[in-house]
């Protein structure tokens, strides 16, 4: 349940297309559902604009299949992430219109039909950050943003990144996943007048420290513009961003 749905749903009533008691059926989820393992949300979107997100990790897959079909029954969009691929075929068998990325390890279902709200570059600095990279872009394209994605664009070759400047320049947000000693947010960020957002990622040898180096490293990035999320948390940025995003596409 989100705004529009809400409008639409008042506005039945009011043209006699539905009774009170049919709306009253259809809003007694609301403003939570309590399944027992979950109590799911479904007035997030209400409140926050965007609606609430399951993590699969950790979950059996049967609980996450649950939350995703009930979510989807009430005509939201959902989005779950960290989902395995068990996970992801049994989702898959109770709403087969679902779309699985094995990538971003992540199943989304888009039901709501605005144009998208707002641009935002997806960038990584190697095949290896992809997940997180997927992740994030994955997430805003469900939550209604135009995605742009830049990949295998590290310093160790700034020609690549260079190449396309101009194009980063389009972007209201910019999400830099990158592992390593995690330089490449601090080098977009000279490059844009957008805030970037900077996905530490656990790639990298020994002393990376499954990504606490990249994540040292963006936290004293020298560029002002550029902010830091948790390692690996490609989903984080990508719900940041797009808030940025609306925000800055609602200002115009």
């Amino acid at each position: 349940m989100n705004r529009n749905h809400l409008l639409e749903l008042l506005s039945s009533v009011e043209r006699g297309e539905l009774s009170v008691e049919g709306a009253l059926d259809r809003l007694t989820n609301l403003p939570f559902e309590d399944v027992g393992h979950a109590r799911i949300d479904h007035h997030r979107a209400l409140r926050s604009g965007l609606p609430e997100v399951i993590y699969a990790a950790g979950k059996i897959p049967q609980q996450t299949a649950e939350i995703f079909s009930r979510m989807a029954a009430a005509k939201s969009d959902v989005l779950a992430t960290r989902a395995d691929e068990a996970t992801a075929e049994l989702v898959l068998q109770s709403v087969p219109q679902a779309v699985h990325h094995p990538i971003a390890r992540c199943i989304s279902l888009r039901q709501s039909t605005t144009e998208p709200l707002g641009k935002i570059a997806v960038l990584c600095a190697g095949t290896s950050d992809l997940p997180a990279a997927e992740e994030a872009a994955v997430t805003a394209e469900l939550f209604g943003t135009a995605v742009t994605r830049f990949y295998d664009i590290g310093v160790a070759g700034l020609h690549r990144l260079l190449a396309v400047r101009e194009q980063l320049r389009d972007a209201s947000v910019v999400i830099v996943c990158a592992g390593m000693e995690g330089a490449l947010p601090s080098v977009v960020g000279g490059l844009v007048g957008a805030p970037v957002i900077a996905v530490p990622t656990s790639v990298g040898y020994g002393a990376s420290f499954q990504g606490v180096t990249a994540l040292l490293g963006m936290l004293n990035s020298c560029s002002p513009n550029v902010t830091v999320v948790n390692i690996d948390n490609g989903f984080g940025a990508a719900y940041t961003a797009t808030l940025i995003a609306r925000a800055a596409t609602k200002s115009r």
